[in-house]
């Protein structure tokens, strides 16, 4: 560090002025979050990810993008980012498989 103070990442939201309530409510999850949730369970049990990796893969992406991302959405990000590091899957590999996906075509 340089000596001045460290600017909050968007994760810490503590102390940042807002009105508004936290919806702290129930929500049925859709079926892409399912999915996501037992992707991260089933790397979990196997040992490929930890939880300590999700939260730095988490904080590591950029204020806007953490933002602009939904619960999942995060937790996608995070999964992408630890495959790709752990030498899974390359980032090539995903875009290809989006955009067949996208395109019907998997």
């Amino acid at each position: 560090m340089s000596g001045g103070a460290e600017m909050p990442k968007p994760h810490d939201m503590g102390g940042e002025p807002n009105d508004e309530p936290i919806d702290q409510s129930d929500h049925q999850k859709m079926d892409w979050e399912m999915r996501v949730d037992a992707l991260h369970q089933v790397l979990g049990q196997k040992g490929i990810r930890r939880t300590d990796e999700m939260r730095r893969a988490m904080e590591s992406l950029e204020t806007d993008l953490y933002r602009s991302l939904s619960y999942y959405e995060r937790w996608t990000a995070a999964l992408e980012i630890l495959m790709v590091e752990k030498g899974f899957l390359t980032s090539e590999e995903i875009d290809n498989k989006v955009t067949q996906l996208a395109q019907g075509t998997d």
